[in-house]
């Protein structure tokens, strides 16, 4: 499967659905189950000005992320995807999974603001390249934009 086909069946599998746990987990998951050599794929959602934990696949993580902190509170901060190609040689680096060597952030963007992340780790080194990027950044937006279509139909329907 391409990147172009991955975002094709991401659309299709969240196209009915209008809750956002429910999105962010099948997201996960397709994703997890997608991408060759990655130990966790999951989003970290901003909340009281700080990164919480969402749904993920993978090895339990950390719970509370600072902003600007990681490579996740880097990207929620700047709002631009963050690629660590080897996390051992960042020093703002958080370790959740010993075993994860490589990274990728992509912000979740709700009206130019952050919403929250999607990370994504493997075990390699320098796994991440800017076709992933692209795919990925891509991937975040559908996220995002039926996230963003749901907020809408809730607040007119309050």
């Amino acid at each position: 499967m391409t990147g172009k086909e991955l975002n094709v069946a991401l659309n299709s599998l969240l196209n009915d659905t209008n809750d956002e746990i429910a999105i962010l987990a099948n997201a996960s998951s397709l994703l997890y189950d997608f991408l060759d050599d990655v130990n966790w794929v999951g989003f970290y959602l901003l909340k009281n000005n700080k990164l919480v934990l969402g749904p993920f696949q993978g090895k339990p993580a950390c719970v509370y992320i600072e902003l600007g902190r990681g490579a996740c509170g880097r990207c929620a901060e700047s709002k631009e995807t963050v690629i660590l190609e080897d996390v051992k040689k960042e020093k703002n680096y958080i370790s959740c999974h010993d075993e994860t060597n490589s990274e990728i952030v992509i912000p979740l963007l709700i009206d130019n603001k952050i919403y929250g992340v999607l990370d994504i780790d493997s075990t390699s080194v320098n796994r991440f390249k800017e076709s992933d990027k692209i795919t990925l950044e891509e991937s975040a937006k559908i996220i995002a934009n039926k996230i963003a279509n749901i907020k809408k139909m809730n607040r007119f329907y309050l």
